[in-house]
């Protein structure tokens, strides 16, 4: 059989996690990654125009993949011993990174009883993950193929103060989310500000209802980690008992501690200037700004903190805190050398991120702001995998970093274009001219999304 086109089957999931449970027994993380690169070949793209996620731009240039990872990039390298595909025409990009999804989490049919991204019953349920939430078997993950991502962070909802963890994942079919987790990817505590937790809460008779109830929330709980934090520094020294072990308040440590990435829910630029204070207070880091639709307000508070902006490119005016939206937003952001990233939050939009990021570079012509593709793809793939925390080894075509490759049939920023292959790790994992490489789940079996669908 094919190793890229996995049939995922209930009954063998059973022995893969038995013995991927026994092989990980001393680890030192609870679920860690179980993650195992798909066999590869020695492959050579052959005279495309490149976009490295770094902001360059080469033309008829080849990109060498061996053992999984960019070997060279440049014109007439050395095919000996290498599969040469021919390239001529398309353009290749790093691989597409979403940090804002809830694939597996609200999948596809989305029922009731797939519903599992929000944990409504407490403005504060940092002790939830994310990933014990994911179906690997939602076919959005093969749809998001077909989209050219590789890549893909899966949050909790944004009803509470402090959502859970959330997780990063390789955009590969797993018996289980282990087997899909980014191997040593930090985890992202997600947080909301504004709307949501007010209106949960508060429309249930209970705090917080307003804006100040939410920000003394997220203080009350940061004392309270803090404390945490201390006493069981003090316990590893030998100098105290270590704290009765608290999951709520062991995410939140981590993030004081430098482990956990913040990605923080807010819409309003007055909020993000509060949140950066509560920041400054207990001293973390907030790694991103998501669904910013007001961040360009602020561009450059978010330049200082080192903050990227996780947005969309013109979904605003759906609710209040959400009115004040402009087209140009992302446009604005870049230009004044803010992390800019363009996520999805959707099921839909993740099949589609270089479009979104298309319908800014159309906005920012319009007022005069020029945009080139070599730019634009840092949004979508190296500020992307900046923002997670994964930049080191992935998110940009350079030697040395995994070979997450997308190859287009053309400009990704036109409407017109489609991906033709994804590599993940070097691994061919998505064809779209040989649907017999695109994975299937047991969901899909038998259905028109078989073997391709996802087209």
């Amino acid at each position: 059989m094919n190793p890229r086109s996995l049939v995922i089957t209930t009954v063998s999931a059973l022995f893969v996690l038995t013995a991927c449970e026994a092989e990980h027994e001393d680890s030192p993380q609870p679920f860690a990654s179980q993650y195992q690169a798909l066999p590869s070949e020695a492959i050579v793209l052959q005279g495309a125009t490149v976009l490295t996620g770094t902001g360059d731009r080469l033309e008829g240039a080849d990109v060498a993949i061996r053992d999984g990872k960019i070997v060279s990039i440049g014109e007439d390298i050395d095919a000996a011993g290498m599969t040469v595909v021919d390239a001529s025409g398309m353009w290749v990009t790093p691989g597409v990174i979403d940090v804002h999804s809830h694939l597996g989490a609200y999948p596809s049919p989305g029922v009731s009883a797939h519903s599992d991204g929000n944990e409504a019953t407490d403005p504060n349920t940092a002790n939830v993950w994310a990933e014990h939430s994911v179906w690997p078997q939602d076919p959005g993950f093969v749809a998001a193929l077909a989209g050219g991502v590789t890549t893909l962070q899966v949050l909790p909802g944004s009803a509470n103060l402090f959502g859970g963890r959330g997780v990063t994942l390789k955009n590969v079919p797993g018996q289980s989310v282990m087997e899909m987790k980014f191997p040593d990817a930090p985890h992202g505590l997600k947080m909301a500000c504004g709307e949501n937790p007010k209106r949960v809460y508060g429309g249930n008779g209970r705090s917080p209802s307003t804006r100040m109830a939410n920000v003394a929330g997220y203080r009350t709980a940061w004392i309270e980690a803090a404390d945490y934090n201390k006493k069981m520094q003090a316990a590893a020294n030998g100098k105290g008992e270590a704290p009765k072990r608290d999951l709520k308040l062991e995410t939140l440590a981590g993030v004081l501690n430098g482990e956990i990435l913040v990605h923080n829910h807010c819409y309003r630029a007055d909020e993000m200037a509060v949140m950066f204070e509560i920041a400054k207070e207990f001293g973390y880091k907030i790694t991103a700004f998501h669904h910013g639709v007001e961040a360009y307000k602020i561009a450059d508070l978010l330049r200082e903190n080192d903050t990227c902006a996780a947005i969309w490119a013109d979904w605003y005016g759906f609710k209040m805190e959400a009115f004040d939206g402009i087209r140009e937003n992302a446009a604005i952001l870049d230009r004044a050398g803010t992390c800019t990233v363009m996520h999805s939050d959707s099921a839909m939009g993740i099949q589609r991120l270089n479009q979104e990021s298309a319908k800014v570079i159309g906005a920012a012509a319009r007022v005069g702001i020029d945009i080139p593709p070599e730019r634009a793809i840092i949004w979508i793939t190296g500020n992307a995998a900046k923002a997670l925390g994964i930049d080191e080894v992935t998110g940009t075509l350079e030697n040395g970093k995994m070979a997450d490759v997308t190859v287009w049939d053309g400009n990704p920023f036109s409407v017109y274009t489609k991906a033709q292959q994804v590599y993940i790790d070097g691994a061919l994992v998505y064809d779209r001219n040989d649907p017999s490489v695109n994975p299937v789940t047991d969901f899909t079996l038998g259905t028109a999304a078989d073997h391709g669908g996802a087209q």
